[in-house]
């Protein structure tokens, strides 16, 4: 790696994330810019955003042509799992299968490594579009489908702080292989996360951001406990719990 590629941001790093966390078609980034991946978790918040407008654009086209709510909060639903390839919602019900369907740390890593899914992992998946299907409609109903950026953007700031605060409980994976980012970095995208979040919903993120962020100190808490630390489906599963937790919260004060 060049000189000018270990520093701290790089033009690149937007660019990298969304190759890492979505599956839009963007060119074929130079093989050294993916020795940035740890660098570059403070742009993930950036990545949230253009998922979080795809979505919301797609909401508001679906009303604009007369859809009702739930039929476009079923499509606002689509286009965020189509647009990540289903990696955060493939991590959660990897996580709940492997927690739940083991009784040691080294059965639950290799359950969560099998590309089969169980029971657990089914109704974990059930439950939680429910969940968010369900906040859409009720953002929708309440006229404030946009708050829903606020939300995409927040739950992807928080998983480079698992990857800066806890060990790699697998020794492999997507995970170890982008390695641990600086505390600087990740805390980068929390600033940038929040900031964003206030520019999108104004004051109304703060406490939708805070139980988020709690939702996720607890999910980390049950990793460590379980499994020694975070793998990528851990990460992924902090996305969608971030996620859930941000709008249910949204939800409450609609």
């Amino acid at each position: 790696m060049t000189k000018s590629d270990m520093r701290p941001v790089s033009g690149w790093d937007i660019a990298l994330t969304l190759v890492l966390l979505t599956r839009l078609p963007l060119p074929r980034l130079p093989e050294r810019v993916f020795e940035r991946q740890a660098q570059a978790v403070w742009a993930f918040p950036l990545a949230g955003l253009v998922v979080g407008v795809l979505a919301c654009l797609t909401g508001a086209i679906a009303l604009a042509v007369n859809l009702p709510a739930m039929l476009s909060a079923a499509l606002v639903l689509i286009v965020l799992v189509g647009v990540t390839g289903a990696m955060h919602e493939d991590g959660l019900a990897d996580t709940v299968d492997g927690f739940w369907g083991g009784f040691t740390p080294e059965r639950r890593l290799e359950i969560m490594k099998d590309s089969h899914i169980g029971t657990y992992g089914v109704l974990a998946l059930i439950l939680s579009l429910l969940l968010r299907w369900g906040a859409i409609v009720t953002l929708i109903g309440a006229g404030a489908l946009w708050l829903l950026l606020a939300a995409a953007i927040w739950s992807r700031a928080l998983m480079p702080m698992l990857m800066a605060t806890m060990p790699n409980a697998r020794g492999a994976g997507l995970s170890h292989r982008v390695g641990s980012p600086s505390g600087k970095a990740a805390i980068a995208g929390l600033i940038l996360a929040l900031s964003l979040g206030l520019l999108v919903a104004g004051s109304a993120a703060v406490v939708p951001a805070l139980i988020s962020g709690l939702a996720a100190l607890g999910l980390a808490r049950l990793a460590l406990a379980k499994i020694g630390g975070q793998t990528g489906d851990v990460l992924g599963a902090t996305q969608q719990i971030g996620e859930i937790a941000f709008l249910l919260t949204l939800c409450a004060a609609a």
